[in-house]
């Protein structure tokens, strides 16, 4: 596939892929990213009815900077936007920091939220993986040209491909304030909490790749169990970014979803 910028208009404070007619599906893309991360699924689900809106976070792809000091600021200017847009309900798929949003969201409005789909989520990190992240944050804090490579090998191992190309290209395109300060609020951040996880009542699948060291199977099975309606995943031979390397699975979880949480 060749991963081409798609046309961007207004979603509240950001830039956003709006896609189709119909109940809508919010895409939250993760660290560094930006909405086209999300081609595979919008064609999908506008295709089969739907109005997909795929918003780049501040500081990405179009979206400008904006000071953000916790995830939850984050989720604020979302929230905001689906106010201002007047959406009744939604599904909401995010891929790792994103899927972080999804939960943030649905602790603002629940009765907006119809189901959740967290891509490559991270559930409670071991004190070994936390120290890691919060060294690349002060890595990055430290340096004007970040190098990407680490984080490459980190979601697609030493294979080269149009996927992993086009990621590298967001990653040297990103704003530095934007990736450095969504990158702090992703490492600092403990969502979603397990009480959270207890009283969320709408339908949430856990997806990760068998692969994935730091969004790791467990983690999915881990809050799957903690859900009322929550089911877990895991993607074989996949590692962290199903969205793009493994579509096919995200795109029957999110067409299922859709189709069971917005139906009329």
């Amino acid at each position: 596939m060749t991963w081409t910028t798609q046309q961007r208009s207004d979603f509240g404070k950001l830039r956003a892929i709006h896609r189709g007619k119909g109940p809508v599906v919010l895409l939250l893309h993760g660290v560094g990213l930006q909405a086209d991360a999300w081609a595979h699924q919008i064609s999908a689900l506008a295709d089969a009815g739907n109005h997909v809106i795929a918003p780049d976070m501040p500081g990405h792809g179009e979206s400008v900077f904006h000071q953000r000091t916790s995830l939850a600021d984050y989720a604020d200017t979302l929230v905001q936007a689906l106010q201002d847009a007047r959406v009744d309900r939604c599904v909401l798929c995010g891929h790792s920091m994103g899927a972080m949003l999804a939960f943030e969201i649905a602790k603002s409005l629940p009765e907006k939220v119809a189901g959740i789909i967290a891509l490559n989520a991270v559930f409670q990190r071991g004190a070994q993986a936390q120290q890691a992240i919060l060294q690349r944050v002060a890595d990055l804090d430290s340096t004007d040209r970040p190098q990407h490579d680490a984080t490459l090998e980190r979601w697609f191992g030493d294979a080269h491909s149009p996927e992993r190309g086009a990621c590298e290209r967001w990653l040297n395109a990103v704003s530095l304030d934007g990736y450095r300060q969504a990158y702090r609020c992703f490492a600092q951040s403990q969502t979603p909490a397990p009480d959270l996880l207890a009283t969320m009542t709408c339908p949430a699948v856990f997806m990760t790749g068998a692969g994935d060291p730091n969004s790791t199977p467990k983690m999915a099975r881990e809050m799957a169990a903690l859900t009322k309606r929550g089911r877990h995943q895991t993607v074989e031979q996949a590692a962290h970014m199903l969205p793009m390397t493994h579509p096919a699975p995200v795109n029957h979880a999110l067409l299922t979803l859709s189709e069971v949480c917005l139906a009329p």
